[in-house]
């Protein structure tokens, strides 16, 4: 009988440190989550029990289970790099590029996500980020999951059609309205502002707007605007008229047409024609001053940089200056994670012991919130596996001297005359 025990505590030690190996050697990898040996007694049984003075038959590896604490989060410098803080698990698909063309579904904790020649959002095995798409105006609608792409090419230019010009115009200027205005000589104008516009190839045009004051009467002030783009009078008519009371607020139509067309002819749609609104503009004692401005038209651009917010919305930013929303990241939970499978390169698969997958955005239901330019760290702690080690080593010691003193024994016995 003493054998038979001592085999089996040779076998759950040599388990045991199998499980701190593959711990100790999994200290620098994203995401890893450290496992433990656990162990039962085992007694032969009959009919009618174990009998009470049964001293057992040695130790049985009753699991092998791993541990789905929080590790430490470290931040990186790649705006890809997402860690999650809390509970849930990143939802990977196998690509069409790797052998598993089905699409398996994964689930991992390792945040290291790049870009392929696709434009999709994949781990260094290739696999593919799930999540939510964004319309084209860029809404977010959480339904079923799908991979994630980023568009990388070109994005077309827009036409200008409406500028919002916010201003306030120094109402201490002296009037300079009746003067011939020539662009040339600040004295035939009170003040100018400037800004971009664009045709329908997305080239840019300087449009630059006038003022001159005119006298002040006992019901307001009106300010002649001059538009002019590219350095020549905008196509008739080129001016407007705004009007303050006396309290500095604008009374007149606030949008005014201006149209152009480029010169010299560029192969773009002509007249090029839009809009300038002058709501909220004032009139007070201070610096004229541009105090709002939008532009709904834009040069084309690529993709420049990749923000993820703790929510997992994503959102690009061009060169062009116009900031898209791509998608969502969704979050994958389970109601038991120990009972997730260990499939390799860091994912998990869903087994009936962990239960299926309940897909969160990041922060809602059970899901944990994203750290995005982070990662996080294994859990594994390496004081606490080199101290387990040490215990593990006698674990395996003591057993041994259990066979050798039964070895001792037995040939005693047969030693017998």
């Amino acid at each position: 009988m003493g054998f038979q025990q001592g085999l089996s505590g040779l076998s759950a030690a040599s388990k045991q440190l199998d499980v701190i190996g593959n711990n100790v050697a999994n200290a620098s990898t994203v995401g890893f989550k450290q496992s433990r040996a656990e162990f039962a007694d085992m007694y032969a049984t009959s009919f009618y029990g174990v009998a009470s003075t049964a001293a057992g038959i040695g130790v049985n590896t009753a699991a092998v289970t791993q541990q789905h604490t929080q590790g430490n989060i470290t931040p990186t410098a790649r705006s890809l790099d997402m860690a999650i803080n809390n509970n849930g698990f990143f939802i990977v698909k196998a690509g069409a590029s790797t052998a598993n063309s089905a699409g398996t579904i994964y689930a991992t904790r390792n945040g290291q996500f790049q870009v392929d020649q696709q434009g999709y959002i994949v781990n260094t095995s290739g696999d593919r980020l799930q999540g939510w798409t964004a319309s084209t105006g860029g809404v977010v609608t959480q339904g079923p999951v799908n991979d994630l792409q980023l568009q990388t090419a070109l994005i077309n230019p827009k036409v200008t059609s409406a500028v919002g010009m916010g201003v306030n115009l120094d109402s201490r200027m002296t009037p300079t309205a009746g003067t011939t205005l020539d662009p040339t000589k600040t004295n035939t104008f009170n003040w100018s502002n400037a800004t971009t516009v664009y045709d329908s190839l997305g080239n840019p045009h300087n449009l630059t707007l006038y003022y001159q004051k005119a006298a002040p009467t006992t019901t307001g002030t009106d300010w002649v605007v001059n538009a002019y783009v590219d350095g020549n009078p905008a196509t008739a008519p080129n001016t407007f008229t705004l009007n303050f009371n006396t309290n500095g607020a604008l009374t007149t139509t606030a949008k005014f047409p201006v149209s152009f067309t480029p010169a010299p002819v560029n192969g773009s749609a002509t007249p090029v024609s839009f809009t300038v609104d002058y709501t909220g503009s004032t009139q007070y004692g201070q610096n004229a001053g541009t105090t709002s401005l939008t532009n709904d038209g834009y040069a084309p651009g690529t993709l420049r940089a990749i923000n993820i917010d703790k929510t997992g919305i994503i959102q690009a930013t061009y060169t062009n200056s116009q900031t898209r929303t791509i998608g969502q990241v969704a979050i994958g939970n389970f109601t038991n994670p120990q009972g997730l499978q260990p499939s390799g390169n860091n994912h998990w698969v869903e087994t009936y012991s962990s239960g299926p997958m309940q897909i969160n955005a990041p922060g809602s239901g059970t899901a944990g919130l994203l750290q995005s330019a982070a990662l996080e760290d294994s859990n594994v702690d390496l004081t606490t596996e080199l101290v387990n080690m040490i215990t593990a080593q006698r674990f395996y010691q003591a057993n041994a001297q259990t066979v050798k003193t039964q070895d001792q024994v037995l040939q005693t016995l047969i030693n017998l005359r």
